[in-house]
């Protein structure tokens, strides 16, 4: 069996478009069809059906199309342990929220610049569910908040940056007290659900602060627009740029000691992409 011809399937059913994958691939839409009959004549099922100009995947192709995008990762994953000599193949990468928009586009800026033979698949995700996918093999590495509990043996973590807790409030509030604050405006508080809600719930009970509740979620961003509108403040890690513009806000420091967020890089040490996790560890050091 012809990978390419898998790989022209994945296309086609991603895609939804004979003529959109032809483009893609550079070859004629004729070209495309032909791939996949000739796929499906190996296979023994319809994969495709087509409608007209549109087509759309079988119950057959349902069935047999993440396994095809699996084994065509293992096809660069056989090219990248036999090209010793160099760095390439494709690097399974998870991130957190804040990663995703934060620091993780700056790495991979530098890893683009320095070594164009690496493709990155990234899948966004909250860190307890990146984490379960590192270790199962299905993610190379994460950049993830650091979590409440052992790592297994057969995974690695390395700390990036340290976030702090700190009060947000709109400017006018900046001479007032941060507990003050917390005590007696309106609290957007961050989703206890998370990591980091968990951190920002432990202060405020050994600060002995019992806030007035407001709104509840998991979007540092969004919690940034509604202190600026004056909807009330919050409690929430000081999380890397970059943040939404012209808002008029202040960070304010906690006056008691507090656990600051730790967002780190949990791989696994079995992948046999460790080569290409290295060079996204290196990178990171460097811009973090």
């Amino acid at each position: 069996m012809d990978t390419q011809f898998l790989n022209t399937f994945v296309i086609v059913a991603d895609r939804g478009s004979m003529a959109a994958a032809a483009r893609e691939l550079n070859i004629t839409p004729a070209a495309v069809s032909q791939q996949i009959r000739t796929l499906e004549r190996e296979l023994g099922a319809p994969l495709i059906a087509r409608a007209g100009r549109t087509v759309s995947v079988t119950e057959e192709g349902a069935r047999i199309v993440q396994r095809a995008r699996d084994l065509l990762r293992d096809v660069a994953d056989l090219r990248s342990v036999a090209n010793d000599k160099g760095l390439s193949g494709e690097l399974r990468l998870g991130a957190c929220p804040t990663a995703l928009a934060g620091m993780l586009p700056d790495i991979l800026a530098r890893m683009v610049e320095q070594f164009p033979q690496i493709n990155v698949f990234i899948k966004p995700g909250y860190s307890a569910d990146l984490y379960r996918a590192v270790d199962a093999g299905d993610l190379d590495a994460a950049i993830v908040l650091q979590a409440p509990f052992s790592l297994p043996k057969t995974c690695d973590w390395r700390l990036l940056r340290e976030e702090p807790l700190v009060v947000l409030a709109p400017e006018s509030m900046a001479h007032r007290d941060p507990h003050e604050l917390l005590a007696n405006e309106p609290l957007i508080r961050y989703d206890r659900h998370q990591w980091g809600g968990r951190q920002a719930d432990e202060y405020l009970r050994s600060a002995g602060i019992v806030p007035r509740e407001r709104f509840e979620l998991n979007a540092l961003n969004a919690i940034a627009v509604m202190v600026d509108r004056g909807l009330g403040v919050s409690l929430v890690p000081d999380w890397a740029q970059p943040w939404p513009e012209g808002l008029r806000l202040v960070r304010m420091p906690l006056p008691l000691p507090c656990v600051p967020r730790r967002i780190g890089i949990v791989w696994s040490r079995s992948s046999v992409r460790v080569r290409l996790v290295h060079v996204l560890l290196e990178e990171s050091r460097k811009v973090c």
